[in-house]
């Protein structure tokens, strides 16, 4: 045991040098693209720029919140510090939707004041931030995208940037060859427009666990079902089921019954079928009411 505890350890200090390493090249890549978007004269490009940046927050978010979810609950924070990750998760999203915006408002103003932009700046740069964001996504895939559903998130952002930067690269490849400088807006336009999509959903994401609502992933009527079937529990009173953070659910649940119900048994029994990590279960009958 001593032996799996070790290397459970290196991998988790492998993992957090491979986040760190993309979130540097992130944030250069970041730098890089801004700076040819100014001198090329291309918003697209400072839109994706801008796009990067935020997946190099995602990123390190990821790795600060693993070292604060790591720490025990106290006499203050009684459930731990797992939420810490959810607030982030929400400034971080309205940031993107505001970000979003900014550059549409920014792309319509372009388009009324149209500037040249130098398509090969604009490709070149792309075509960086391309290998960039491969390289990235290969990073944090590595860093545990198959078991953390956060720095799988990080991937998915970082596989999405590789697309976004092929239609920079579309886009300056059409300034190049027509002058179609109106095709830099449009891909200003879409690369906002998915920023927002994804800054509306975890926005979404991190208010339903925040306002404690229930998880969309886990049926009541189904928990009821089969937990009066297996434990012989003649009524389900009432299931009130919330999220601690993105991962652990947890529940409480009110059963009637006049038989004898091992407790312990039908926390296992919703542990391994409903993924449920703690639930507080109370028991009401005509002669006992027990809380446990």
């Amino acid at each position: 045991m001593a032996h799996d505890h070790s290397h459970s350890h290196v991998d988790e200090n492998q993992s957090d040098k491979q986040l760190t390493v993309a979130v540097v090249i992130n944030v250069l890549l970041t730098v890089a693209q801004v700076i040819g978007g100014v001198f090329s004269g291309s918003l697209s490009l400072i839109a994706d720029a801008l796009h990067n940046l935020s997946d190099a927050a995602a990123i390190f978010i990821a790795l600060v919140a693993r070292k604060i979810g790591n720490k025990p609950a106290d006499t203050t924070h009684h459930f731990g510090y797992k939420r810490a990750e959810i607030l982030a998760t929400l400034f971080n999203s309205s940031t993107l939707i505001l970000i979003g915006v900014y550059l549409i408002f920014e792309a319509i103003s372009s388009y009324l004041n149209p500037q040249p932009i130098n398509g090969w700046i604009v490709v070149w740069v792309a075509a960086i931030a391309l290998v960039i964001d491969l390289a990235t996504a290969f990073l944090t895939y590595r860093a545990g995208a198959n078991h953390s559903i956060n720095i799988k998130a990080a991937f998915i952002h970082n596989v999405s940037d590789a697309m976004a930067s092929i239609v920079v690269i579309i886009a300056g490849t059409l300034i190049i060859l027509y002058q179609w400088y109106i095709v830099d807006l449009i891909a200003t336009v879409l690369i906002s427009l998915y920023v927002i999509y994804h800054g509306i959903l975890l926005l979404k994401q991190s208010c339903k666990i925040l306002m404690q609502a229930a998880p969309s992933n886990v049926d009541t009527d189904a928990i009821s079902h089969a937990i009066s079937n297996e434990f012989n529990i003649e009524s389900v009173m009432s299931i009130k089921l919330w999220q601690l953070d993105d991962k652990e659910n947890y529940c409480e649940l009110i059963i009637s019954t006049q038989h004898v119900i091992d407790l312990a048994a039908v926390k296992s029994f919703l542990h391994d079928n409903f993924k449920i990590e703690n639930c507080i279960i109370e028991i009401q009958s005509i002669t006992n009411k027990s809380l446990i």
